[in-house]
């Protein structure tokens, strides 16, 4: 037995017994587990309630992908492509602590368009993009795998000012934050995400069921990405016990339910900050880090910890810079 600082199930919720009961009703009430067809084609209608369903709990036109990487993947060519961006490429500035399944799509997005890479949270970087490009679209994380998060203030600021394209993983800040699990970037925006901002996320994690997700703001998004972005064109969707797993979440998210987790994870975030001291002291959003230095440190360390019955992530190039293992 070994007390769990791996998994991401921040809220506790993929063993909640509504989430595991929906994806076993799912199964029973369609009797097949995966549609093996195009989703473009034909499928199931769980989807489409599913789809719905996320749409009005998170106000914002929502599609679902196998994993947030497939969203990723499909979305950020499409970013590229000008076709969001009033007909310019736009220039594709990714954070440089941007997650790896981000960061992955580079060179495909290069063909397209010109991609820079800058500092984590260079907003003065950022800025004099802005000012000498006619359109700039900034991908970053929401809330970093490795601790921190995006400035949202000051990132819908440069939007506000330059008309900025925001491409945001919040995959990690997915249901911790807002009142109704809108996420941590989502939470930034007010009923409407306009046009110049797309927020991808996770179904598993925090929200404890499994897939991803993309938030659209415009009708015109949507049909975009319908037809064009390759993990939904030319790819299965989420199966049926994962729509239904989704859908028992999304009741969760809907009581009073969610605020308790909410408040119980915060509780934890404090109780680790006063007995551990770390660089995400006092922020408050559940990921923290202690720099070790050298990977051989990192492994020991973590390895002695789950000695004593604690399992601890180790982390090491490229998850972080050389010489930033912890």
């Amino acid at each position: 037995r070994v007390i769990d600082f791996v998994r991401c199930s921040y809220l506790g919720l993929d063993n909640h017994p509504l989430v595991v009961d929906g994806a076993i009703e799912a199964m029973r009430n369609y009797r097949a587990l995966h549609w093996s067809c195009a989703r473009t084609r034909l499928n199931f209608a769980i989807l489409r309630d599913l789809e719905s369903t996320l749409a009005d709990l998170f106000q914002a036109r929502v599609i679902t992908y196998t994993t947030v990487l497939a969203a990723n993947m499909g979305a950020l060519p499409i970013v590229a492509s000008g076709h969001l961006t009033g007909g310019v490429r736009p220039l594709m500035a990714f954070d440089r602590h941007a997650h790896a399944t981000l960061a992955f799509h580079k060179g495909t997005i290069a063909l397209e368009t010109q991609v820079r890479t800058i500092a984590h949270n260079d907003l003065n970087m950022l800025e004099d993009l802005c000012r000498a490009n006619k359109a700039v679209a900034y991908i970053c994380d929401g809330v970093y795998s490795m601790g921190g998060n995006a400035p949202m203030d000051e990132l819908i600021s440069l939007q506000d000012r330059y008309g900025l394209f925001l491409y945001i993983d919040d995959a990690h800040g997915i249901s911790i934050w807002g009142e109704q699990g809108e996420g941590f970037a989502r939470s930034h925006f007010g009923s409407d995400l306009g046009t110049r901002t797309i927020i991808a996320a996770s179904l598993g994690k925090g929200f404890g069921a499994s897939g991803g997700m993309l938030m659209l703001g415009t009708a015109r998004q949507e049909e975009l990405f319908r037809r064009f972005a390759v993990a939904h064109a030319f790819s299965a969707s989420l199966n049926v016990a994962s729509i239904g797993a989704a859908l028992g979440s999304t009741a969760i998210h809907r009581s009073g339910e969610l605020a308790e987790r909410q408040s119980a994870l915060r509780e934890n975030i404090q109780l680790i900050d006063s007995l551990l001291n770390t660089e995400q002291s006092g922020a408050p959003l559940p990921i923290r880090t202690i720099d070790l230095g050298s990977e051989e440190r990192a492994v020991a360390a973590t390895r002695g910890l789950l000695d004593r019955g604690m399992y601890a992530s180790a982390i090491f190039f490229p998850t972080v810079a050389k010489g930033r293992a912890g």
